[in-house]
C-alpha cells in the first residue's frame, strides 16, 4: 500500500507536467474492444485501490447478468499513457475485480495468470505485434471503398508504392510521432499489399505490455483516422479481392531472471538459429495450432483470409501473404511459423481481429505444453506453400488451419490445454462464437441470389 501511495504521488506530479486533468480507466471485453470510464485526475487513489465500477452484464463475455455485483476496474499504475490525440487525458489499463477478488473473466487478469505460470517455470514472453489495418470510407449506399483522396486505387501491386501511401502521409507521421513520444520505438510504417492497407511496426515488449499497447493503438488510430475523414478498420478481410489484415506475432521466450533470449542457438543443426527450447515451444504451437486458430482468428470474417488456394481465386496483387498450412521453417513468408533470424520466430497466421490478451494467453500455454512434453515441430518446410494443396501437404505430414470459424470452434472444444489457458472465459467465448456463426450462417447473401435465383 505504501508503495502505491508513493507511486500515485509521483503520477500526480506527472499529471501537472503533462497537463493531464482527466483519466480513462480502460479494460477490454471478450472481443478485445476497449471499455472505459472518464474520471478526474484527482480520483487516482480511488481508481487505484477501489476501482471504477461497471455493470458486467452490459459488457460482452464478463460472465455476469444484471443481478451481479459490480465489476471494479483498478488501474495498473505502470500503464500511464498520456493521449496525444486527446489533450489533457491519460489512459490507464485496468484489471477487473469483483468483491475484492480478481475477476476470472477479465482477459487481462487471465493473461497475467498464464504469464505467472510461465514465470514459475523461469520464462517470460517477449512479443512484437505488427498491426495491419485498412483505411476506408462509406459510400452513400452503405458499402465501403478504400480511403483514397488521390484516386490511385487502381494499382495492382500497391505494396510499398509511394503514390498509394502519399495520401495518408500526414496521418502516418502524426501517428508515428505520437507513439514515439510515448517511447514505443516505431521504426517503420508502410503501405501493405492491399490498396488502402497499412502497417505500423514498433519495438517488442513483454507480453502484457504488448497487449496493452495494441489496445491503445486501436483506440488512438481510430480517432486519428476519423479526424482525417477515414474509418480505420481491423476487420481482417473487408474486400474479397484484396489481401487480408494480420497481427503477426514476433516473439521469443526470455529468462525471467536476467532477460536473456532463450530461443537463440547459433549452432542449431536445423540451420534456423533456434534452441532446443524454442523447438519444443514451437512443437506445442504446432500441436495446438488448430485450436489456437479459434482464438487468434476469432471472427467469421477471419477465415476469408486463411483460405487454401486463395491465390487461384484472385487476390488482386497475386498473393494472399497468409498461411493456410501449419508449417515451420526459415524466413519464408508462405509459412505459418517462420524464423527471420536466430532466436526470433514470427507467426503469420494471426488475425488483426485478435483479442491480444486471450490470444497471447492461449499461445503461451500451447508453447509451454510443448516444452513440458518436449514436443517437436518437425523438420523445416521449404518451398512456396501458396501453391500447395491439401493432398501433397498431407503426404509431408503437414496439417491445415481451420477453414471456417465453426471448424476452429470444434478444435477448441476438444483441446483442453487451450481451453484451460482461457479459464472460464472459454465457455463464454465458445457460446458467443457459436451464436456468431449461427447468425452469419442464417444470412442470405447477394452471391446466393445471383447464383441460385433463376438456376432452375
Amino acid at each position: 500500500m505504501a508503495q502505491d501511495v508513493s507511486r500515485t504521488d509521483q503520477l500526480k506530479a506527472r499529471f501537472l507536467s503533462d497537463d493531464v486533468s482527466f483519466l480513462l480507466v480502460q479494460f477490454v471485453d471478450i472481443h478485445g474492444a476497449a471499455k472505459v470510464k472518464l474520471v478526474p485526475s484527482s480520483a487516482l487513489e480511488s481508481v487505484t485501490h477501489e476501482g471504477a465500477g461497471f455493470a458486467g452484464g452490459a459488457v460482452w463475455g464478463m460472465g455476469q447478468g444484471p443481478d451481479a455485483h459490480d465489476l471494479m476496474a483498478r488501474v495498473d499504475l505502470d500503464t500511464y499513457t498520456p493521449m496525444p490525440h486527446q489533450k489533457g487525458v491519460a489512459r490507464f489499463a485496468a484489471d477487473l475485480f469483483v468483491d475484492d477478488r480478481p475477476h476470472p473473466y477479465c482477459p487481462r487478469q487471465n493473461l497475467k495468470r498464464v504469464l505467472d505460470q510461465a514465470r514459475r517455470m523461469g520464462f517470460s514472453l517477449n512479443v512484437g505485434i505488427e498491426p495491419e489495418f485498412f483505411l476506408v470510407v462509406k459510400n452513400p449506399d452503405g458499402s465501403i471503398k478504400g480511403y483514397d483522396p488521390r484516386d490511385v486505387d487502381h494499382a495492382r501491386k500497391p505494396c510499398y508504392d509511394y503514390k498509394t501511401m502519399a495520401p495518408v502521409l500526414d496521418l502516418l507521421r502524426e501517428l508515428t510521432t505520437a507513439l514515439n513520444a510515448l517511447g514505443w520505438g516505431v521504426y517503420q510504417a508502410d503501405h501493405e499489399d492491399a490498396n488502402s492497407q497499412y502497417e505500423i511496426n514498433y519495438h517488442y515488449a513483454e507480453a502484457l505490455v504488448s497487449a496493452d499497447r495494441l489496445t491503445f493503438f486501436r483506440m488512438m488510430l481510430g480517432e486519428m483516422a476519423e479526424r482525417s475523414g477515414a474509418i480505420a478498420t481491423f476487420m481482417p478481410k473487408p474486400f474479397a479481392s484484396r489481401t487480408g489484415s494480420g497481427a503477426h506475432l514476433h516473439y521469443h521466450l526470455a529468462s525471467a531472471h536476467d532477460g536473456a533470449n532463450l530461443f537463440t542457438d547459433h549452432a542449431d543443426p536445423r540451420g534456423l538459429g533456434q534452441s532446443a527450447l524454442a523447438y519444443h515451444f514451437l512443437g506445442g504451437v504446432v500441436e495446438h495450432a488448430r485450436a489456437l486458430c479459434a482464438v487468434l482468428s476469432p471472427t467469421v470474417n477471419c477465415y476469408k483470409r486463411l483460405q487454401i488456394g486463395a491465390r487461384l481465386r484472385g487476390s488482386r496483387s497475386g498473393y494472399t501473404w497468409t498461411p493456410a498450412f501449419i508449417a515451420m521453417g526459415d524466413s519464408n513468408r508462405t509459412l505459418m511459423l517462420r524464423a527471420p533470424g536466430p532466436g526470433h520466430v514470427e507467426d503469420r497466421s494471426v488475425s488483426s481481429a485478435m483479442n491480444p490478451y486471450l490470444g497471447l494467453a492461449a499461445y503461451l500455454a500451447a508453447g509451454l505444453d510443448g516444452i513440458t512434453r518436449r514436443l517437436d515441430p518437425g523438420s523445416p518446410i521449404r518451398g512456396n506453400l501458396y501453391d500447395a494443396d491439401i493432398a501433397s501437404m498431407a503426404e509431408r505430414g503437414v496439417k491445415t488451419l481451420p477453414q471456417t470459424l465453426i471448424e476452429a470452434l470444434g478444435c477448441l472444444e476438444r483441446d483442453l490445454v487451450v481451453r484451460e489457458a482461457l479459464g472460464p472465459i472459454a465457455e463464454e467465448f465458445l457460446k458467443l462464437k457459436h451464436d456468431e456463426w449461427n447468425e452469419y450462417h442464417a444470412q442470405v447473401e447477394s452471391w446466393e441470389i445471383e447464383r441460385y435465383l433463376t438456376a432452375l
